[in-house]
């Protein structure tokens, strides 16, 4: 029954997954020890560090980053001062220095809407295995991953059970939540699901339950934007002519069937959309720095690539108000145990 079911899953990758699985299964931790409080990270498919900027933000150093991306490595490289390694499947765990939280926002095109939904049998889909084989090896004393919303629905929500199983046969409480960047004070909306995976001998923790007052659109877009992301006159009478917009300033978002409509906050930015599927007022594309803000990341993060690489890399980039309001919650429930030397 079993081998039946990982065949729905995982198709032609079988022998590899079933594999992997079985390394993992039964893996334990050494004996309770006294409790500390999280103080560093590893950043697994990194980006441009979202996930760095959240951590540094609480204190934590990243000891380690890896992705397979060169433009973005370069973007982190400049920003952070540590040169991500490249390709996850490549990198030996034992090399990788001990740390106390992992962090990944492992590839979401398998699960996402505009991506193949393929899952597990989408070869970028089991790239969460590379992250349990580092998790088996390096037992951090917690897990935090990011991923789009559809990954709780991929395969009637059995890619998600097999990601929790996991994590659990690794000796992890797990919880996962889809939680909404516009909860978390950026005018992005753009829902992911979390899931955060607590080490047994440390327990569980409380997500957020607090909402953060949404920073107003005018907030983010620049005053004087380069003329270069000005629309063509023949797509700004065309939009104008389709949409009549209640609120000003708004992101316009025209979808898949042409349909356009408008909103004090933008849609979910997107690395692979249609160049022109957002614009501000109907009249122009977002700069790369609203882009960026849009994403929560900081003034002081500089733009290291073209208007092209950093388009993409603020569409795979996770909402940074969002990943710190959650990790700031998992860290104060180690800082809480550690106290009571638990």
């Amino acid at each position: 029954m079993k081998q039946t079911k990982e065949k729905e899953l995982f198709g032609n990758f079988d022998p590899v997954l079933n594999a992997v699985l079985r390394s993992v299964k039964g893996a334990q931790f050494p004996n309770k020890g006294e409790a500390q409080p999280l103080k560093t990270f590893i950043d697994l498919f990194c980006g441009i560090g979202g996930f760095h900027v959240a951590g540094q933000s609480l204190g934590m150093k990243c000891v380690f980053a890896s992705d397979i991306d060169a433009e973005a490595r370069k973007a982190y490289e400049h920003n952070f001062g540590l040169m991500p390694q490249g390709d996850i499947t490549r990198i030996n765990a034992k090399d990788i220095p001990d740390h106390d939280l992992l962090c990944a926002g492992f590839p979401c095109q398998p699960f996402s809407i505009i991506g193949s939904q393929k899952g597990f049998s989408d070869p970028r889909g089991t790239l969460f295995f590379e992250i349990a084989r580092i998790i088996k090896e390096k037992k951090p004393r917690a897990v935090m991953l990011e991923n789009v919303k559809q990954l709780a629905s991929a395969n009637g929500g059995e890619t998600l059970k097999t990601i929790k199983s996991t994590l659990e046969e690794l000796g992890y409480f797990v919880e996962h939540k889809v939680l909404n960047a516009l909860d978390f004070g950026v005018p992005q909306k753009r829902e992911r699901v979390l899931i955060i995976g607590t080490r047994k001998d440390f327990g569980k923790f409380n997500w957020p339950d607090k909402k953060i007052p949404m920073k107003p659109l005018a907030e983010i877009l620049e005053k004087n934007p380069d003329p270069k992301h000005f629309v063509s006159t023949k797509i700004k009478r065309s939009r104008k002519q389709a949409h009549k917009a209640i609120v000003t300033p708004s992101i316009w978002h025209e979808n898949k069937s042409g349909n356009i409509s408008s909103h004090p906050f933008s849609c979910a930015l997107r690395a692979g959309a249609s160049y022109n599927y957002l614009l501000v007022d109907g009249e122009r594309r977002l700069t790369p720095r609203e882009m960026l803000r849009l994403q929560g990341f900081p003034d002081t993060f500089e733009i290291a690539c073209n208007d092209t690489q950093t388009r993409k890399q603020a569409g795979n980039s996770v909402p940074v108000p969002m990943i710190k309001s959650v990790m700031k919650r998992l860290v104060d429930v180690h800082r809480s145990n550690a106290s009571k030397g638990k």
